[in-house]
């Protein structure tokens, strides 16, 4: 099964959006690979995805998950992948049902599940709102912040 989540990318001041397209399959061989550009903190967001599941009470099947990142031409950096990563899997395992308006996704997960505070939540919520997305998933401390500066 494949979905697709919204996420971003950070360039100084410009964010771009980035699509997180999340293959599960039960052919070929399991395994867990991210494809597009991806640099040595996003690749670690297997590991922690996989566990911040686990941890979470889901039972991780032996499956093969392929994760691309596009635009597969800009390089991606930073923990941020991980909730949209993670929701991708759910959606995939269906269980859990993804927004049906536009929607994005941004946050570093903890092995024990929560989310953890995530640099760059305030362009996110600013280019999201240029995307026309109706809604934004970010770490909860960050809600109120977003909020009062009406972003």
């Amino acid at each position: 099964m494949l979905t697709k989540v919204l996420s971003a990318s950070h360039f100084g001041l410009e964010t771009i959006p980035i699509e997180v397209e999340v293959n599960v399959s039960k052919k070929g061989f399991p395994g867990f690979n991210i494809i597009g550009l991806p640099n040595k903190s996003v690749e670690e967001a297997k590991e922690r995805v996989k566990t911040a599941l686990i941890n979470s009470g889901i039972d991780f099947p032996n499956i093969k998950i392929i994760v691309n990142l596009a635009p597969a031409d800009i390089p991606k950096e930073g923990s941020n992948y991980d909730l949209p990563i993670a929701i991708g899997i759910l959606h995939c395992l269906e269980l859990v049902l993804l927004p049906t308006d536009k929607s994005f996704f941004y946050g570093e997960l903890s092995l024990d599940g929560s989310l953890r505070h995530t640099k760059g939540v305030f362009l996110l919520a600013l280019a999201a709102k240029g995307e026309k997305a109706k809604n934004i998933f970010v770490p909860a401390p960050f809600f109120d912040s977003i909020e009062t500066r009406k972003c």
